[in-house]
């Protein structure tokens, strides 16, 4: 019997329903939690800001309700204000009790969390508690899995075998990644989970997350890889965006082996102008973006780069943004970087059959036996 069972035990065999809180210790430990709802109680702004994975929001109250309570806390009574706390809380799960959990039968078994595993938690579980649910609560609520994710990220070593998939922009990383991934192969896509590509046109249509939501994205990513197993990253600089990467994890890549691709000038603006398509969507915007070029390149390079916009040459456009900048770019950032080469492909071509070829080789050269 675990030690999570043992405390579900603790908390039914007497035939009274008791809050006990959970108390988790490592990070597997919460993701593998039985529960069939996990139930943040916490406002939406802090729920946008990060949360356990899966979490549903199910305010115990609103943004402006807990400004509301933390402000008449401190300039009138804490007893008033936990008093009108406990209405408003009420109040909310009335609602939610009416709304999303219409539903939801006798077996329902939800783990209810706040910010510190206090009062909202408390008092919203023991609410489904009186009803009949099962409902357990986190000892320390986010703050402990916030915790459990910064330990794994900053105090602890990396277990993992990394791979890093290099090559310059346009190789199609990024798509080979996902097809990795459809192979079995253990993948972890740093720009997806950062929500940018991780360049000057890197800004993704969906807004880049908090620092603690990557982080959280990240840490559970790593968990969930067998570290005996090769785990493949693109090779990436410590910052995507606005993003950082965890020092754990960029010196485990700076010194990770890598796999070169390479692939003609030509076939990589052809693959790029198709992999940007929603950014030249929005040409106006694409024009915006290329601004700050002029006082990193020139004034003459950047009005070359325009007149392809008006023409509407995205894939000379590709190119050029390649010759000029990318690919100087890119032999920068690894010059000085001594790293073992586990291989180098060339891909002949970067479409569907191109890709599907060079994933195959990837998946050969880091799995021999396999």
């Amino acid at each position: 019997m675990s030690h999570l069972d043992r405390q579900r035990q603790g908390a039914t065999d007497t035939g009274i329903t008791r809050a006990m809180p959970l108390t988790f210790t490592t990070l597997n430990d919460i993701l593998a939690n039985a529960a069939d709802t996990i139930i943040d109680v916490r406002t939406p702004a802090e729920f946008a800001g990060d949360h356990i994975p899966g979490a549903i929001n199910l305010p115990a109250l609103s943004n402006d309700q807990r400004a509301e309570i933390g402000t008449m806390y401190v300039q009138d009574s804490p007893f008033k204000a936990r008093k009108r706390g406990a209405a408003m809380v009420a109040r909310n799960v009335a609602d939610h009790l009416d709304g999303p959990l219409r539903d939801k039968d006798g077996g329902w078994q939800p783990l209810v969390y706040c910010w510190r595993g206090g009062q909202r938690s408390g008092s919203f579980a023991s609410i489904l508690q009186q009803i009949g649910w099962r409902a357990e609560t986190i000892a320390g609520g986010y703050q402990t899995f916030r915790r459990l994710v910064h330990q794994y990220l900053y105090e602890t070593p990396l277990p993992h075998r990394i791979i890093l998939l290099d090559g310059n922009t346009g190789t199609g990383k990024t798509a080979l990644l996902a097809r990795l991934r459809l192979q079995g192969v253990q993948v972890i896509d740093l720009e997806g989970l950062a929500h940018h590509r991780g360049s000057m046109l890197g800004q993704m249509p969906t807004p880049q997350p908090s620092q603690k939501a990557f982080e959280t994205a990240l840490a559970c990513a790593l968990v969930r890889c067998d570290p005996d197993q090769p785990v493949i990253i693109e090779a990436e600089s410590s910052k995507i965006g606005r993003i950082n990467l965890p020092p754990s994890l960029w010196s485990v890549m700076c010194a990770a082996p890598r796999v070169m691709i390479s692939a003609s000038l030509d076939a990589r603006a052809a693959f790029l102008a198709n992999a940007y398509a929603d950014v030249t969507a929005d040409l106006d915007d694409l024009r915006q973006r290329l601004q700050p070029m002029r006082y990193i390149k020139s004034h003459a390079t950047v009005n070359a780069w325009e007149d392809l916009l008006d023409a509407n040459n995205l894939k000379a456009l590709a190119a050029s943004l390649m010759q000029t900048h990318y690919d100087s770019a890119y032999d920068k950032a690894r010059d000085g970087h001594v790293f073992d080469l586990v291989g180098h492909i060339h891909a002949e071509t970067l479409d569907d059959a191109g890709l599907a070829k060079v994933t195959n080789q990837i998946a050969a050269l880091i799995n021999p036996a396999g």
